[in-house]
């Protein structure tokens, strides 16, 4: 199955990577460089309304709890404008849109000539702040958990009888579809299932409401557990589950992708890779500030791999620090193994295996041809 999906917009790339078209810095990082990474995956807060039963983040409780200041979020933007960050995701572990530094964030990044996106569960992206923001995003990406309002309270929120949280989330993802129209905008907006297995007859009824919402696509990806299988996840039932994700795929239409993770669903829960190169290219950073090379590592338990806290000094000098090429070293280092010291696929798992087979001379990355995908400098 191909990893790019053609929508109206381009090639849309979300079961794979994107290194091919960055590689002044695969050949800096194969030179051995200090690299700077091409996308930063954070949050501006660790808080969350939701309490959603597949949350990675809930398990990822991490030492430093600082309040991130609408200064401190700035500072960081300059600070990655000035070695080359091309991108900034606001996903990680909290909710960013309920910070007071959500919509200046968004806005500088812009500004700075950063691409910026958003994964939001929309519940406070009320019309006046999707106003501020949409024209400053190279796309959003909607938590919705199950297309049937009772599923989607169950899953997310205190139990199927609080299907508000679902109608004002729908009215708010209709409201920025709207925009987007009316204003012309390029940003890409999709939904997003995060599959557990028991979760199966959500499978079309998911589907069915990305088509419904006129959203550009509707994606459905494999459930991360922790090392310790907190979560329980059985990854061989995926198997059981082609059937209905092939038929939810057919239902796509010229506006509407419906697009699953293969590669991820059927990894199951072991990586190919024992090193883990990918954080060198795409970090991450916890909604308290904390630097860590990837949201496997915000707990405490791991905090040998802590680096640093940007609400504490610049992020500038901890990337330059020793502390910081300690722990990404570490990680690419045969004292690391990424099959069992970390857990499942985690967001760098795309850009882990091509770093891997390339530094193998299994399959070597290769310059990018032709027209490139939508969000391109998203890995």
């Amino acid at each position: 199955m191909s990893s790019e999906v053609q929508t109206r917009e381009g090639a849309l790339i979300l079961d794979s990577h994107k290194l091919s078209y960055h590689m002044d810095r695969v050949l800096a990082w194969e030179a051995g460089e200090r690299i700077a990474p091409v996308s930063v995956d954070m949050s501006l807060t660790r808080s969350c309304g939701a309490m959603c039963s597949f949350c990675y983040a809930m398990m990822q409780e991490s030492q430093a709890r600082s309040s991130i200041r609408t200064s401190h979020a700035l500072n960081l933007l300059d600070d990655f404008a000035e070695i080359g960050i091309r991108s900034v995701s606001l996903v990680s572990d909290g909710e960013s849109s309920l910070s007071k530094a959500y919509v200046p964030f968004i806005q500088h990044a812009a500004r700075l000539g950063i691409n910026v996106a958003n994964a939001t569960n929309a519940w406070e992206w009320a019309p006046e702040k999707i106003e501020q923001v949409l024209p400053y995003l190279t796309w959003v990406r909607f938590t919705v958990a199950a297309g049937r309002p009772e599923s989607y309270a169950r899953i997310m929120y205190k139990g199927p009888e609080h299907t508000a949280v679902y109608e004002r989330a729908m009215k708010h993802i209709r409201y920025a579809v709207e925009l987007k129209k009316r204003l012309k905008l390029p940003v890409t907006l999709g939904i997003q299932m995060v599959l557990m297995p028991h979760l199966k007859d959500e499978i079309i009824p998911f589907a069915q409401l990305g088509l419904d919402l006129g959203v550009d696509y509707a994606v459905i990806k494999h459930c991360s557990d922790d090392e310790q299988h907190t979560l329980g996840i059985d990854y061989t039932q995926y198997d059981s589950m082609y059937g209905l994700l092939t038929q939810a795929e057919s239902m796509s239409s010229e506006q509407t992708k419906i697009i699953v993770k293969w590669d991820k669903i059927k990894d199951g829960d072991k990586p190919s890779y024992q090193r883990f190169y990918g954080p060198q290219f795409l970090l991450q950073i916890s909604g308290s500030g904390l630097v860590a090379p990837s949201g496997m590592f915000f707990n405490a338990r791991y905090s040998k791999l802590h680096i640093g806290n940007f609400t504490e000094e610049r992020f500038i000098d901890i990337w330059k620090s020793e502390r910081y090429w300690r722990a990404m070293n570490y990680l690419a280092s045969p004292s690391f193994n990424a099959q069992t010291m970390m857990g499942t696929l985690p967001i760098q798992h795309y850009v882990s295996i091509a770093l891997d087979n390339h530094a193998k001379g299994i399959q070597p990355i290769q310059p990018g041809i032709g027209k490139k995908p939508l969000h391109v400098n998203f890995l």
